[in-house]
């Protein structure tokens, strides 16, 4: 009897942070993954992928690489092409399109990486969508929030994620000031910020999105109402994100305002994590990124629902048309109360080491699924600003949100004993 052929690989580009649950996901299905890093050298602030995991490692940090990398590519006939987080969206949808895959192409390309266009291409559509002004200058962001004559407005960078550089301003000199920060800084892919957005403060309870896709026949994979906390110099914080029932008020009208989000900025094929408001006028985009949540932790969704997103984008990209029978038009049926609690500190200092016993503490309480360290030894540990800059990230499951809210509450007693420090 012939040997079967391996099946074709599939090309994750920029697998940082939780993309290596996509590696396992299509490994189970046969597929390795080949990595194409966008940079010379991983991205210093994001979890960096692991070589290891992958067949073959390429880099394609510029043009003069793009040709090199396509050709290996055609040579290993990969089955898909997808990123692995963020920043490498737009080269993924370069090598799809090149390589005559399935992909969201390069047409929208800038419109779903840089929040501005992004925004814009709902307006030109006349989807419900947040006043803005992009700008170089400091003291025209203070001028057009004076013109908005609405209070408070948002500052932040074109392009990053995690909170990062995410101000809330009440003044135009808050906003100049915010404005000044953002252009003095990179965004946590470690690009320069050479243009800053204002925005409109969109007012009312924000929730995360999930969907995955295969030629636009959509799976909803989550809704997350998104709690947050206020710290100090105007910034507000991730704190806990809760789980919401599928049909409960506002997951329905989510649903379908995101569908057509999605469709106008051309994300027909794989993951998808919006984060949306629902304001008063109805849910209106913050952003949203053709790529995994940041927070999906495989083990954590097999225990809530059954299955994870990454598994589901292994078989969206595999087996389309079964995907599309299968989950097409459906939405998620949880099985347990869920809640991801993103622990802040106020602690400052460089980190001498990580008592495991209140860890195992933590991880002991009936709710808790499980404890992501996020510093070490030989660390700085800084007061919590961003989701950057909180050190511990807690997955809570349980019979019902009571029984998450009073573990979380035990939480928050422990998490400063965590990490001690020199």
């Amino acid at each position: 009897m012939a040997d079967r052929l391996p099946a074709r690989p599939v090309v994750i580009v920029d697998g940082y942070s939780n993309a290596a649950s996509l590696v396992t996901a299509f490994a189970r299905r046969g597929h390795a993954c080949v990595h194409v890093l966008s940079t010379a050298e991983p991205r210093p602030a994001m979890i960096p992928p692991r070589p290891e995991d992958y067949r073959e490692w390429l880099l394609c940090p510029d043009d003069a690489a793009l040709e090199q990398v396509l050709a290996r590519l055609r040579d290993l006939d990969p089955v898909a092409v997808l990123a692995g987080q963020e920043p490498g969206v737009p080269l993924a949808d370069t090598l799809g399109e090149r390589l005559g895959l399935a992909t969201n192409g390069t047409a929208l390309s800038a419109a779903r990486r840089d929040k501005y266009e992004m925004i814009e291409a709902l307006r030109a559509a006349g989807i419900r969508c947040a006043d803005q002004y992009k700008t170089d200058d400091p003291d025209a962001a203070a001028a057009w929030a004076v013109r908005h004559g609405r209070s408070p407005v948002v500052v932040k960078p074109l392009s990053s994620a995690s909170s990062d550089h995410v101000f809330v301003c009440r003044t135009p000199e808050e906003v100049a000031g915010a404005a000044r920060r953002v252009l003095a800084a990179h965004s946590m892919f470690a690009e320069r910020n050479t243009e800053v957005l204002v925005q409109e403060f969109l007012a009312g309870p924000e929730f995360a999105v999930d969907c995955v896709s295969a030629d636009g026949s959509r799976y909803l994979a989550g809704v997350w109402e998104s709690e947050r906390r206020p710290v100090d110099g105007g910034r507000t914080i991730y704190d806990m994100c809760v789980l919401r029932d599928p049909g409960a008020d506002p997951v329905p009208a989510l649903t379908a305002y995101v569908g057509t989000v999605l469709d106008t900025l051309g994300i027909r094929h794989g993951p998808s994590h919006a984060e949306v408001i629902v304001t008063p006028r109805g849910p209106t985009l913050v952003e949203v990124g053709a790529r995994l949540n940041g927070a999906m932790n495989a083990d954590f969704y097999d225990t809530v629902f059954g299955t994870n997103v990454a598994e589901l984008v292994a078989h969206a990209y595999t087996r389309p048309a079964d995907f599309a029978r299968r989950f097409g038009g459906r939405a998620y049926r949880p099985v347990r109360a869920a809640a991801v609690y993103e622990s802040p500190t106020a602690l400052d200092g460089v980190v001498a080491a990580v008592e495991t016993g209140v860890v195992d503490r933590i991880t002991g309480l009936p709710a808790v699924h499980s404890v992501a360290v996020r510093s070490g030894p030989g660390r700085r540990l800084r007061p919590t600003e961003d989701l950057l800059t909180s050190p511990l990230r807690v997955f809570l499951a349980g019979p019902d949100e009571a029984s998450l809210r009073r573990d979380r509450a035990l939480v928050d007693g422990l998490k400063d004993q965590v990490y001690r420090l020199l």
